[in-house]
């Protein structure tokens, strides 16, 4: 199981290296279990042709707008959605999952509902911040579901 993600203030990045961590675990109690590669997408990423199906990781940062009736601005994610774009990578993209701040209320996640909408894919989970052990085990299951279908 494959994921691309992009990380600017380290929360992605640090919830993507525990889902790995948890994917190993579960892993090792049930080959069935898939495990996790992840790449991180940054302004100093050689784009590529991906090949194999992967998922999309996304914090959310906006500016301008509240994102329901006068817009709003992507801003700092925006090598994510051109590697996306490139050779049509977002074609072996199997879902999109946000994070953000509930406290920014409809603009949470709307990163990842706005890559959800543009490429197509489905917009699969969410987690705030960092995320809870709930949230790894809930995004793992659905990563799994998805993979496995």
């Amino acid at each position: 199981m494959n994921i691309l993600y992009i990380s600017i203030s380290g929360n992605t990045r640090a919830f993507v290296k525990r889902l790995i961590t948890y994917a190993e675990e579960q892993h090792q109690l049930s080959a069935e279990n898939p495990l996790i590669k992840a790449k991180e997408i940054s302004e100093n990423t050689p784009f590529t042709v991906e090949s194999t199906p992967f998922f999309t990781f996304v914090p959310t940062y906006l500016e301008g707008g509240n994102g329901v009736d006068n817009g709003d601005k992507e801003i700092l994610t925006e090598v994510m959605r051109e590697y996306l774009e490139y050779e049509n990578n977002y074609e072996k993209c199997l879902g999109v999952v946000g994070s953000g701040n509930k406290n920014f209320n409809y603009q949470y996640c709307l990163t990842a509902k706005q890559y959800s909408q543009a490429f197509g894919c489905p917009f699969l989970a969410d987690y705030e911040l960092r995320g809870t052990l709930a949230d790894l085990q809930r995004v793992y299951q659905i990563l799994k579901n998805n993979f496995l279908s």
